[in-house]
């Protein structure tokens, strides 16, 4: 008998002690009379040393400013290095084989990253031993560490501009920079000159070289459709058999390492 009831005493004992515990635990409820005071944060509170302080609002100002670093940091990615080259050809070429989306966006985008991250790692190394080292070792301010880290990507900016030839966009910029003297040498030029005059010069660049390579495969397209329209095959269109004989052919010659390679070269 004890046997069959042990179960439901052993239940109705730890609901009791559940029970208690949780009464234990109860907070006190304050008196009637007495006042609720809630602890605020000093950035949040109320008073001299609030959140509208010029402490406070200096300190909303910085937070505001790097946000907006950062969402520009795409912008500096395309502007200051020859990411733009490389995807610009690489685009241009996927149209050239007449392959519509194959290789994907996301394909090309990547391979122009790596690419971009091989290019200007040499320059990169430079910002970040001489200018961001330095500083996070406080030996040298937030002015020097700007002034020393840009050093290695405007002179990697000047290089492009003068191995392309294309010193007038430079001119093109600095002809709307209000009481600004013309410049004796690149260091003279502003950022709000160079960094637009940089990116028009890789566009330009890019379109060339995208030229050169457009070129055989628009020979090729014009030959299929000729021999086509001798044999009377005008029902079949054109680029339906020339995309296979692309393709063998950007294969047989190894495309993608010249291409990519020759993207490399073009940056020595």
């Amino acid at each position: 008998m004890m046997g069959r009831w042990m179960p439901t005493m052993l239940c109705l004992l730890g609901c009791l002690m559940f029970a208690a515990a949780a009464r234990a635990e109860e907070p006190t409820p304050a008196p009637a009379n007495q006042p609720l005071s809630v602890q605020l944060p000093d950035g949040l509170a109320a008073g001299p040393k609030g959140w509208t302080s010029p402490e406070g609002l200096g300190s909303s100002l910085q937070v505001m400013l790097l946000l907006a670093v950062l969402s520009l940091a795409p912008a500096a990615l395309l502007m200051t290095t020859c990411f733009v080259r490389v995807v610009v050809v690489l685009s241009l070429l996927r149209q050239a084989l007449g392959t519509q989306n194959l290789p994907p966006t996301q394909v090309i985008t990547t391979l122009a990253l790596f690419v971009t991250l091989l290019v200007m790692s040499p320059a990169w190394k430079q910002v970040y031993d001489n200018a961001v080292v330095p500083y996070t070792q406080h030996r040298i301010d937030a002015q020097q560490a700007w002034t020393t880290g840009v050093a290695p990507i405007r002179r990697f900016m000047i290089a492009q501009i003068e191995n392309t030839k294309n010193t007038e966009d430079v001119w093109l910029f600095m002809n709307y920079l209000p009481h600004r003297a013309a410049p004796t040498s690149y260091d003279d030029v502003p950022l709000q000159a160079l960094l637009p005059a940089f990116m028009l010069s890789e566009l330009k660049t890019a379109f060339l070289i995208g030229f050169q390579i457009f070129l055989p495969f628009l020979i090729l397209d014009m030959v299929v459709a000729s021999v086509m329209v001798s044999m009377s095959m005008l029902m079949v269109p054109p680029a339906l058999v020339s995309l296979p004989l692309k393709l063998l052919l950007f294969v047989l010659v190894d495309g993608w390492r010249l291409v990519v390679g020759m993207l490399l070269q073009s940056f020595q």
